[in-house]
């Protein structure tokens, strides 16, 4: 079937809108239209080539909710009508340890949504900036928000399960403190559920426009950056620090706010690297420097039931297709609260 859709035909170019071919869907596939797609930071760099492997043209989405309007004859899980999210993964090996024990996003043979290869035609997978996808029933995800919030659910699919998941491998809950550094797309989100999980929440921010946002998301306390004295305030404190920005930065100044044998788990993903650690930081109090990479389908199924149960979507601003290249040049400004999404309708000339 061929669709409308945006995607750019190589790096230095701007979205243009397209005509993609999605395959008819086999015996274990779901046919979903797309009503809303949200816009990642990762889409922005993966487009515009700046990180490797970029295959054109190139459309992007990895959060994306719709309806199934087609499933094939072994879904059993899924019906036409349904209300269902995609994520960042398509497809893995589906037997490896990984894959068994739910965390296909580390799986080695992971397809993502899209700039993955895949049989069908470009070559590569083809993202939900589009009318239309269809995927193997295993990474189908259930919504249960209700139909009004659909499109600040689109979100929850990269910058909710991108938090949720080190939240969760990290046990937060009640009587633990967190630091979520960053107020964007992924921060905004990381406050909401480490408050909702039980946690004490310190946000931090370069931002003094931004403390009382990020009380109104849920912080029970706000750290400006770029003052030394709330920085050294919360020093040897935080059981976990997630770490959203994707831009280098200073990682010592964080490092040293951490208890003995707690963690800062890094989330965002800049262009190019941070500044190196000093070791000392680590070792003398056995901290820990870790990254979380999305979640698999299972944890991410468990995330949006959280949210649905405990009514959290993301903070969005609704945009037709023609908008999408402004929307970049606004989301490297930071000039979004939080997220951009797609209204898909929009695609159709």
């Amino acid at each position: 079937m061929t669709i409308h859709a945006y995607g750019a035909h190589a790096g230095d170019q701007p979205l243009v809108p397209l005509q993609i071919t999605r395959r008819a869907p086999g015996a274990d596939d779901v046919q979903i239209d797309i009503a809303f797609c949200g816009i990642c930071h990762s889409d922005l760099h993966q487009v515009r080539a700046e990180w490797a492997g970029t295959q054109f043209p190139c459309v992007p989405g990895h959060e994306i909710v719709g309806r199934v309007t087609a499933k094939g004859a072994h879904v059993a899980a899924f019906e036409v009508g349904d209300l269902v999210g995609v994520g960042c993964i398509v497809d893995s090996c589906q037997h490896c340890e990984d894959c068994d024990q739910g965390l296909e996003n580390y799986c080695d043979g992971m397809i993502g949504t899209y700039n993955f290869p895949t049989p069908d035609a470009p070559g590569h997978t083809l993202g939900g900036y589009s009318q239309q996808i269809v995927v193997h029933q295993r990474y189908v995800l259930r919504i249960r928000h209700p139909q009004a919030q659909l499109a600040a659910v689109a979100p929850l699919l990269c910058a909710g399960i991108t938090t949720w998941s080190p939240l969760r491998h990290w046990n937060i809950g009640p009587g633990k403190k967190v630091g979520i550094v960053g107020i964007g797309g992924l921060g905004h989100m990381g406050i909401k559920l480490a408050h909702a999980l039980g946690a004490h929440v310190v946000a931090f921010t370069t931002s003094e426009s931004k403390r009382e946002a990020a009380r109104q998301l849920g912080a029970d306390e706000v750290v400006v950056t770029g003052n030394p004295d709330e920085l050294a305030a919360h020093r040897k404190s935080f059981d976990l620090i997630l770490n959203t920005v994707a831009a280098p930065h200073d990682l010592d100044a964080l490092l040293i706010l951490l208890k003995r044998d707690a963690c800062m788990t890094l989330v965002g993903a800049p262009a190019s690297p941070h500044p190196s650690p000093n070791v000392f930081n680590l070792i003398t109090k056995r901290r820990t420097l870790a990254g979380s990479m999305i979640g698999g389908i299972a944890e991410t199924q468990e995330m949006l039931d959280f949210c649905a149960e405990h009514n959290i979507v993301s903070d969005i601003e609704l945009i037709a297709a023609e908008q999408i290249n402004q929307s970049y040049e606004r989301m490297l400004k930071g000039d979004v609260k939080y997220r951009f999404v797609i209204d898909n309708a929009t695609l159709a000339p």
